[in-house]
């Protein structure tokens, strides 16, 4: 059953960014407690890279076992493996490489080989099919400036897919045009879903989808919670 979300405004996106790392840290320690591996699904974007980087660089970070840390990615960008503007790249580059993490615990979604984003989406659904499929103990998300969220944009047919759990995205209305993202259900099956935004730019995207407005942003719920976590740019249209 989900809950209300749940609104905590930063001064900037410095502190932003600070918090958050320590509060993941948290979160994975206690999904940890009773012994069993944490689920965590990472986002990409400017302000996720500066929660990485905090991650890795905070003296708390020992209290989490990082060999039992299940990671995984909410969406992708379709390009050649080790590509910068890859959300696999900047998560490795920014967190997964200062940690001492399982590697049969990572799954990246599949890079660019020439086997097409359909067969890399059907891939990646039969990859979390096999692990179970997880519940997810926190999903990352970031918010577009038009209420995107992972790689599902408003008035695509994508966003309406309720029967696999990962799509192929074309004609993105941002570069790269060629996109793997998961659906809907599966950004509902976590129990903490968090929303990690930053900027003016956002503020509008914001405002909409807290008041349930017409956007992707408005609808990944939580099962136990829902953590909008803002700075105050991105927080400035709120009323």
């Amino acid at each position: 059953m989900t809950v209300d979300p749940e609104l905590l405004i930063h001064t900037d996106a410095e502190d932003l960014a600070f918090s958050v790392a320590e509060r993941l840290i948290t979160a994975l320690a206690d999904a940890q407690s009773t012994g069993g591996v944490a689920q965590l699904v990472l986002t990409g974007g400017r302000v996720a890279a500066e929660v990485y980087r905090a991650v890795a660089g905070s003296p708390a970070m020992v209290e989490v076992d990082w060999h039992r840390v299940e990671f995984w990615w909410g969406d992708e960008r379709f390009l050649p493996d080790g590509d910068p503007e890859r959300n696999e790249t900047q998560g490795r580059d920014a967190l997964l490489s200062a940690l001492d993490v399982d590697p049969a615990r990572v799954h990246p979604m599949p890079a660019d080989t020439g086997q097409g984003a359909e067969a890399a989406a059907a891939a990646y659904a039969d990859e979390l099919e096999a692990a179970g499929p997880p519940t997810f103990d926190v999903l990352m998300l970031g918010v577009g400036p038009d209420g995107h969220v992972a790689s599902l944009f408003p008035g695509y047919p994508q966003l309406e897919v309720l029967d696999v759990a990962v799509v192929a995205v074309h004609d993105s209305p941002k570069p790269p045009p060629t996109r793997v993202s998961l659906t809907m259900p599966l950004l509902n099956r976590a129990r903490e879903v968090w929303f990690v935004v930053s900027g003016e730019d956002k503020a509008d995207a914001v405002a909409t989808a807290l008041a349930e407005g017409d956007v992707p942003a408005a609808h990944p719920k939580g099962e136990n919670r829902t953590l909008w976590l803002l700075d105050q740019a991105a927080a400035s249209k709120l009323s």
